[in-house]
This record gives C-alpha cells, sequence and structure tokens, in this order.
C-alpha cells in the first residue's frame, strides 16, 4: 500500500546525496527503482522533485510516495523485495512447480548474513511480480524450494509454488522417488568405466568438509553413487552420477578418496592440479532429474515419469566437446 512518508532531514544527515540516504531510509527499496521514483517525482524534496544527486541540508523536508513493505527491516523473508529484476534460468514451470538452472556461484539461500541475491529471492520476486504470489494475503505460506546445491554447484533447484505441492515434494525427495543425475569432470580415467564407489561418510561440522571411511564408524552414514563414463579427453574423464543417497559433498569426497578428484575442486582436490585450469568451481552439474513416483502424489501425479534437463553444461562442452 502506497502513502506519504515524511522525513525532515538533521544534522546528522545534512551532506548526503538523495540517493545515498534513500538507500539507508527505504532499505527494501531496489536502486533502479530509486532512481526512479526519484526521476517521475515520487520523491521530493522541500515540496519539488529533486535529482539524485542533491545533497541534502538540515531541515529540508522529504515526501516519499513509495510502498509501505519497502520501509521493512530486511529479513531473508523479504528479500525479494530488493530485487529489481529477477535472473532465472527456468527448466520447466507450472501452476504447482517451477525448476531453475542455478549458476555456479550463486547461493539458494542467505548463508547467516543477510544476502538478497539469493536464488530463492530471485523466484520469490519473480512470482510477486507475476501477480502469482501475493505475499499480503497469504497467511503463511511463502515459495520455497525443495533441495539445495552448494553455491559453487550448479543445476536444476525444485521451487515449490503452492502448498500443496511443497508437502508433496518434500515427501518425495525423502523417500528418494525422484532421482538426481549429476556430471561431473573428474581427473584421470576410472576403472572400471562404470560402477558404484561406496563408502561411509563422516562430517566435519567445523570444517564443514567430509571424509570417507571403508568402514563404518561413530556418526557416520553409508553413501553409494552410481557412475558411468561418458567421455575422456586429455587427462580428464566426463561421468555421469546417479546419488543413491544425499550425503553432504558425496560426490566430491567420493571421487577424491578413489584418486580422481573433481576439477576446480579446491576442498577435495588440493595437491591433484594446482592451477585447476583456470577453474573457480567444482566441475560438478546436477544436470538432469527424473521423477519416479512409487506412491500416490495427488496433484502431481502427473510429473510422474517425466524428465527434465538443463540446456548446457559449460564444462561439458570446453573439456570435451559434448553438447547436451
Amino acid at each position: 500500500m502506497k502513502k506519504l512518508k515524511e522525513f525532515i532531514i538533521g544534522k546528522n544527515d545534512a551532506g548526503q546525496r538523495l540517493d545515498r540516504f534513500l538507500d539507508k531510509a527505504v532499505p527494501l527499496l531496489p536502486a533502479s527503482l530509486c532512481q526512479k521514483y526519484i526521476r517521475i517525482k515520487r520523491v521530493k524534496v522541500n515540496g519539488k522533485g529533486s535529482k539524485r544527486e542533491y545533497r541534502l541540508c538540515e531541515g529540508d523536508v522529504l515526501n516519499l510516495y513509495i510502498n509501505d513493505e519497502f520501509f521493512e527491516k530486511p529479513s531473508e523473508e523479504n528479500a525479494y523485495l530488493k530485487i529489481s529484476t529477477p535472473k532465472i534460468d527456468i527448466v520447466y514451470e507450472d501452476e504447482h512447480i517451477l525448476l531453475a538452472d542455478k549458476k555456479p556461484g550463486m547461493l539458494c539461500h542467505s548463508a547467516g548474513a543477510y544476502d538478497y541475491n539469493t536464488l530463492i529471492s530471485h523466484i520469490q520476486n519473480y512470482l510477486y511480480q507475476k501477480g502469482e504470489w501475493r505475499p499480503r494475503e497469504e497467511n503463511s505460506f511463502t515459495p520455497a524450494l525443495c533441495n539445495r546445491i552448494d553455491r559453487n554447484t550448479g543445476g536444476i533447484v525444485i521451487a515449490a509454488k503452492t502448498a500443496e505441492a511443497l508437502r508433496i515434494l518434500n515427501d518425495k525427495i525423502r523417500d528418494r522417488e525422484i532421482d538426481k543425475f549429476y556430471l561431473a569432470a573428474i581427473h584421470g580415467k576410472m576403472n572400471p568405466p562404470t560402477g558404484t564407489l561406496k563408502g561411509y561418510i563422516f562430517k566435519d561440522a567445523v570444517k564443514n568438509q567430509v571424509y570417507v571411511r571403508d568402514k563404518m564408524e561413530k556418526g557416520a552414514k553409508s553413501a553409494a553413487t552410481e557412475y558411468r563414463t561418458l567421455a575422456v579427453k586429455n587427462g580428464l574423464s566426463l561421468v555421469e552420477c546417479r546419488l543413491l543417497t544425499g550425503r553432504t559433498h558425496q560426490i566430491r569426497a567420493q571421487f577424491s578418496a578413489a584418486g580422481h578428484p573433481l576439477l576446480g575442486d579446491g576442498k577435495y582436490g588440493k595437491g591433484n592440479d594446482p592451477q585447476n585450469r583456470g577453474e573457480k568451481h567444482q566441475a560438478l552439474y546436477s544436470y538432469k532429474l527424473k521423477f519416479t513416483f512409487e506412491t500416490p502424489a495427488g496433484a502431481l501425479e502427473y510429473l510422474n515419469g517425466k524428465e527434465f534437463s538443463v540446456e548446457k553444461v559449460d564444462f561439458a562442452e570446453k573439456y570435451f566437446d559434448i553438447a547436451l
């Protein structure tokens, strides 16, 4: 809801540029929208339009005609408001779900400190601008991610657009009724070229790192990854991996333990490729998923048997000349 808000500039705020002051006074207002509002005179100084570079003076009266929600204290729940133009690579979308191709380097959610530039914020802003999600009319539901991918790993993330879809998908992921397939570029060549990596993974929460063990030990969990080699070239292999369990850093740790760490993996591949061939992220991509429901899926039954994949995986093209 828009209504007039008034600020009287005091001694401590004098001397600031108008747009810099607005960035603090209206913390959720996107920078591009701030400039627009100044330009179309929804921000007035002493009753008149102004320029963004205007230096505020003590006693100036600012009149702002801006939606109330932009004045709220920033949090992960309202971070979507800070985004002016959502950036999402949509793999698939319908009335219940959205499949997004998350790029390496982007967080799914804020990592502790407030961060609005996350995948969930972009998806929520996208749905908000489309009018499919009206947060002021909802009592409790917020569009949410059903799975997560590490910051430096890319791939398909499932977002639920309705509460019913969120409940169903959470159940299906828990019961492993959604198959996830990854592409990875590893050092060397697997022998045999197709097989299953098995072991036990122990997580060190302090270091956010896991360790692979051959035998069960206290705190460890079983881990299994099916793989098949798709290509071998210039000392690297492109492998497709299917997760049979879903442990932290499972693929990265298991291939490293097998003597074939992922290209660009600074955490599990140190000492194997010091230069990483210029790669800043581990060469790992959740490129395909398939809905394999074994129990009723209610409103999402239509998805059963369907398969979705991304259009492109950069390292597959760069090192193996393979286009999806």
